[in-house]
């Protein structure tokens, strides 16, 4: 029985098969990726900072969701800076540490993400239904508080599933996936696995009660908003593109949790690690450029500070 202490690396399979023409074509598709998640974002969170008709508590939280979908991408030794060398590699290799901190920071940001828009719904909820009440209830302390407890929340629950990982005994050191997973992890112990499990599917279900949350908010929303004019306008204008992220992050996440757990070796390798890659990918990518479509302040900002810069 190999103890988890005396693995010093991981093999991720999830390339193995891929022909050099098809991992070079997927290098520069990535690269691109990369390239235009770290620039909307970035734009998005220079333009809520620079702008102070954007100091507002539904942009800070704006703000907050586009620094979460520059999180993995600038972590050290996760997903796209790892992925990109494992296209130009023979040898896909990660060590144990990098290996813990990945489950880390993936997990976490996808939590983060569903935390932070969960805080977004009940600014909304608080905007559109108690709109007298509204500065009187998102002040800077509370708003201070809800983005504290969007990201540090997430850090915790993510960081005791690290350390029960961490405590496994595991008797392999192939992984079948283009980043390491809690999920994979428990595959290759060697023993019991229940308080692990039993940890995973509560976090699980603490998550997804938020978009429960989410979802009730939206219930009462949509009675108050389509009973007039100005209140679908605002509910169309500022919530829509909310539920569209929400949609986005959701089936995301769903897809990979189901794939992680019920996934089979007879799915093609090709859906597999588009299934993995896209959770990464998708949501901080779309997020910022949906936001930036709908919001008329945002897209009015954005182009006043180009048009500064040409200037």
């Amino acid at each position: 029985m190999a103890n988890a202490t005396a693995l010093n690396f991981f093999y991720l399979t999830g390339l193995s098969h891929m022909s050099q023409r098809l991992r070079l074509l997927l290098f520069a598709v990535t690269s691109l990726c990369y390239a235009a998640i770290l620039l909307v974002n970035g734009v998005l969170i220079v333009t809520i900072i620079v702008d102070k008709k954007l100091h507002e508590p539904m942009y800070f939280f704006l703000c907050n969701l586009c620094v979460n979908g520059l999180y993995v991408p600038l972590s050290f030794v996760v997903f796209f800076p790892k992925f990109l060398h494992d296209l130009l590699s023979k040898s896909h290799i990660i060590s144990y540490f990098g290996c813990l901190m990945q489950i880390f920071v993936v997990y976490s940001y996808a939590a983060t993400e569903i935390a932070v828009l969960a805080v977004m719904a009940y600014d909304r909820y608080v905007a559109i239904c108690r709109p007298l009440q509204y500065h009187s209830i998102m002040t800077k302390c509370r708003v201070l508080w809800l983005v504290t407890f969007s990201r540090l929340t997430p850090m915790i629950c993510q960081g005791i599933i690290m350390i029960m990982t961490s405590r496994l005994e595991l008797c392999g050191s192939h992984i079948n996936k283009l980043y390491c997973e809690n999920w994979s992890l428990l595959k290759l112990s060697c023993g019991p696995t229940t308080a692990n499990s039993i940890v995973g599917f509560g976090n699980i279900l603490f998550y997804f009660g938020h978009d429960l949350f989410i979802m009730c908010s939206y219930v009462q929303l949509v009675k108050l908003a389509f009973r007039s004019k100005e209140g679908k306008k605002k509910f169309t204008q500022t919530c829509v593109p909310h539920l569209l992220c929400l949609f986005n992050v959701t089936v995301a996440l769903l897809f990979d949790l189901m794939y992680a757990r019920y996934g089979t070796s007879s799915m093609p390798q090709s859906l597999r690690n588009f299934m993995a890659i896209q959770i990464l990918a998708i949501p901080p990518l779309l997020n910022p450029i949906i936001y930036g479509l709908k919001l008329s302040k945002v897209q009015h900002s954005v182009l006043k500070y180009f048009r500064r810069k040409k200037g």
